[in-house]
């Protein structure tokens, strides 16, 4: 996963997602040179990222409302975040990218809900607008929407 951009190549619909950061030029660091974003198009308000095929957008906020968080399994989760679903070890190259980096995880990388229907690799970390993103990793795609 050095470069994991770009992942989605079947018939998956890609995602576009809008969310306010504070500072742009932050946002642009946090996303390139830890996430590996390439860079889209921009603007003064701005920017376009290449979310792992996916194109998110930072747009400019003075101010942006504190996130809620919820409790899932004894941690708190933000109720506002995004993120993506990897293969596992492409989940296990991040995490390790992220601890190398010496990224502040929300809830570093564990294993949620084992031994259940819906057992996940998982992980949370914000970007520096307090954003927040979670990364998940199911054994198979059968997984994902499993109840019991």
């Amino acid at each position: 996963m050095d470069n994991p951009l770009s992942i989605p190549k079947n018939n998956i619909p890609r995602f576009h997602l809008a969310f306010p950061v504070t500072d742009l030029e932050e946002a642009r660091r946090f996303y390139t040179g830890v996430l590996g974003c390439k860079l889209g198009r921009e603007s003064d308000n701005w920017i376009d990222f290449d979310f792992y095929g996916h194109q998110i957008v930072a747009h400019y906020n003075e101010v942006i409302p504190e996130c809620p968080t919820s409790l899932v399994e004894g941690k708190q989760v933000p109720t506002r975040h995004f993120g993506l679903l990897l293969r596992r070890d492409d989940w296990q190259q991040l995490a390790g990218r992220l601890t190398a980096l010496n990224i502040d995880f929300l809830i570093a990388p564990h294993i949620r809900f084992e031994g259940e229907a819906g057992e996940q690799a998982t992980m949370f970390i914000q970007d520096p607008s307090g954003n927040g993103i979670e990364f998940k990793s199911f054994a198979s795609d059968d997984d994902i929407f499993a109840t019991s």
